[in-house]
């Protein structure tokens, strides 16, 4: 029961921090996007989308592994996290760099603000991975309420400044102001490194470590779930770049001596990435909750291995269940509030019928069938890393993006973002299938969907009381719609979810206590 409020206590102050973040983020997402409009949106989303691909080639899945091998030994934590802060930072300045050439070679890029973005953003990126890697301490600690912390002041410290940018500094030159508000996200992540650096330094001294015996075992083993969480980044993202690669760019204008763009087609790249850019950037903020959880519930589940399976099975299960009380209300309530939380987080212009015939809410509500299987693909994705399966994960994502660029390639042309949105629910959907059947060769474990079934029932009984708050409420201010609906249908989940005995007696005890 401890080390099962140790998990959760360890999620929720994640998840709490998260909360903040992205309360945080809610502000800079309708400051940039009202501020750049639609097509100058979509310019900022083809920086920080361009630049995951490489990150994630740095990131290589050290973070998991890292947390795995520090669970096994605590004693070596020092010893471990110097190597691979020395390594990290190796791949990430050589990937960094290629990203910045890379970013030069490519046509459709030029004449944009997008390679000088890449320049600039690649400092961001390189900080927040050596935050990532010296995090780990904390997470194997279970003591993440320190990251938070950083998270939190890092996000306030960008804030900040993006509104001076917005509001003061350069309000009518768009350029210039483009280029210091990917600025502002590399001031934010050097304050989180240096913040969680202080906090980390607390329990062990920080300090690079040059084993490469050591190095050379830690990136092979990292290899097959490296590759394969390159692979999730590339069928999560490509669809963006192949968007800014097919179809083609609204022109750039000058209007009232400020950079501007104009579509002169139905479907132009900026324009869809930019609509598309919001629908995503609200599903970044959810999917990072299953992480947090299951990295969580890696040191637990890696000495269990160690100990004896069913345990395992046991974490699984309440894994799944608790994965799916969340993911199920966030499916169904996202949804429905899809216009108004659209227009909570950006502007007007990217609501359906507005500027456009199709808008943002409309990508929300296709993702959120992609959040859903998310959740349950952390869960499977997670365990077969635990088993020492990360080859089976690597192919598995190698198939879904074949799938994914096949399927891009011929519904983009035609349904923009649209198209973009469903290929990344079948793609979700893929990888869920076969990880869910990978792992349950090797624990021949068997899910009870009892709690799961209940989970329905609730998340149903609150979509049809917001669904008639929606209706009822259609012709008031959307922030009204969203600070009366959300708490309203939060509480009568969860007072479903109690009179049906999905959260049992034994649960909310452990909820109840620290």
């Amino acid at each position: 029961m401890s080390t099962a409020r140790k998990i959760l206590g360890n999620t929720f102050i994640q998840f709490g921090g998260k909360i903040v973040t992205a309360i945080l983020s809610v502000f800079v997402l309708k400051m940039i996007s009202g501020y750049l409009g639609v097509a100058g949106y979509g310019e900022y989303t083809s920086v920080y989308e361009f630049l995951a691909l490489f990150g994630i080639a740095a990131d290589f899945g050290i973070f998991t592994i890292t947390v795995k091998e520090m669970s096994k030994d605590e004693k070596q934590i020092p010893y471990i996290l110097g190597n691979v802060l020395g390594l990290r930072t190796v791949l990430t300045i050589i990937t960094m760099a290629l990203a910045a050439i890379a970013v030069f070679l490519i046509p459709q890029y030029s004449g944009s603000l997008i390679p000088m973005g890449v320049l600039i953003g690649t400092f961001a990126t390189f900080f927040a991975l050596l935050n990532g890697t010296v995090s780990t301490v904390l997470q194997v600690n279970l003591k993440m309420q320190y990251a938070t912390i950083s998270l939190v002041i890092g996000k306030l410290i960008s804030i900040g400044y993006i509104a001076l940018v917005v509001y003061y500094l350069f309000q009518d030159d768009l350029s210039t102001g483009f280029a210091h508000l990917i600025g502002a996200g590399v001031l934010g992540n050097l304050a989180m490194f240096a913040i969680t650096s202080y906090f980390v330094s607390r329990f062990y001294k920080i300090r690079y470590r040059f084993d490469y015996p050591f190095w050379k075992r830690i990136f092979l083993t990292s290899l097959p779930y490296g590759v394969a969480l390159m692979l999730n980044t590339v069928y999560y993202r490509i669809d963006i770049l192949l968007m800014r690669l097919i179809l083609p760019a609204a022109n750039e204008v000058m209007v009232n001596g400020s950079l501007d763009y104009a579509c002169q087609q139905d479907i132009c790249a900026n324009t869809e990435v930019g609509i598309y850019g919001v629908g995503m950037r609200f599903l970044d903020m959810l999917i990072i909750i299953p992480v947090y959880f299951m990295n969580s519930v890696l040191p637990t589940m890696t000495r269990f291995l160690e100990e004896q399976k069913e345990k395992i099975n046991r974490i699984v299960q309440l894994s799944f269940d608790f994965l799916i009380a969340t993911a199920m209300p966030i499916l169904v309530g996202g949804f429905i509030l899809a216009t108004p939380i659209i227009l909570l987080i950006s502007e007007k212009d990217f609501v359906t019928g507005e500027l456009f015939e199709y808008g943002s809410d409309l990508a929300v509500k296709i993702l959120m069938f992609a959040m859903f299987f998310s959740f349950l693909n952390a869960l499977f994705g997670f365990t077969l890393v635990v088993l020492k399966k990360q080859k089976k994960l690597m192919w598995i994502n190698a198939a879904c993006v074949v799938f994914n660029l096949i399927s891009n390639l011929i519904v983009i042309p035609q349904w923009g973002f649209r198209g973009a949105a469903v290929t990344s629910v079948l793609c979700e959907l893929f990888i869920l299938i076969f990880t869910f059947i990978a792992v349950k060769k090797v624990l021949s474990f068997k899910l009870n969907f009892q709690t799961a079934f209940k989970v329905l029932l609730s998340s149903v009984t609150m979509g049809v009381a917001v669904g008639l708050g929606v209706f009822w409420m259609k012709d008031l201010w959307f922030v009204w719609q969203i600070v009366f609906l959300i708490p309203l249908g939060g509480v009568i989940y969860l007072a479903t979810m109690m009179s049906t005995g999905a959260i049992t007696p034994e649960m909310r005890s452990l909820l109840k206590r620290k």
